[in-house]
C-alpha cells in the first residue's frame, strides 16, 4: 500500500506529515477531498469485515494507525511455526537458488509478523 500512496504523492496523509489545515482556510476543501480519496483506496484493500469496522474513521492518519495497531500484534503461533520451519529447513534436492528463495520467503514473513516496537 505504501508504494501506491507514494506514487500518488499521498503518503504524507498516513504518516502524519500533512496534517489537516485549519477550518476556513483555502486548502481545507482540497485536503479533505484528498484525505477521503486515501481512505477510499485503503478501505478497498480490506476485507469486508475489517472495512466495516473502520467505516466511521474520517482521517487517513487515524485509519492507518488503527490498522497498524490491529495488524502489528503478530500471530505468536505463526511466529513459532516459522522459526521452527527456518531452523529445520534443509536444501535437500533443491538448487541453491530455490533453497535461498524459500528461506527468504520465510524470513520476510517472519519479519512482517514481528510486533512493532514501542518507542
Amino acid at each position: 500500500m505504501c508504494p501506491a500512496l507514494l506514487s500518488k504523492n499521498k503518503h504524507k496523509f498516513i504518516d502524519g506529515t500533512l496534517p489537516a489545515p485549519k477550518p476556513g482556510t483555502s486548502l481545507q476543501e482540497t485536503w479533505e477531498r484528498c484525505n477521503m480519496m486515501v481512505i477510499s483506496w485503503v478501505t478497498r484493500t480490506l476485507s469486508e469485515q475489517i472495512a466495516q469496522s473502520v467505516v466511521y474513521i474520517e482521517d487517513a492518519r487515524e485509519l492507518w494507525e488503527d490498522l497498524r495497531e490491529r495488524f502489528s500484534k503478530g500471530d505468536l503461533f505463526r511466529i513459532s511455526d516459522l522459526l521452527q520451519e527456518i531452523h529445520f529447513m534443509r536444501q535437500g534436492e533443491r538448487t541453491v537458488t530455490e533453497f535461498y528463495t524459500d528461506l527468504k520467503i520465510l524470513w520476510e514473513e517472519l519479519e512482517a509478523l514481528q510486533p512493532t516496537p514501542d518507542c
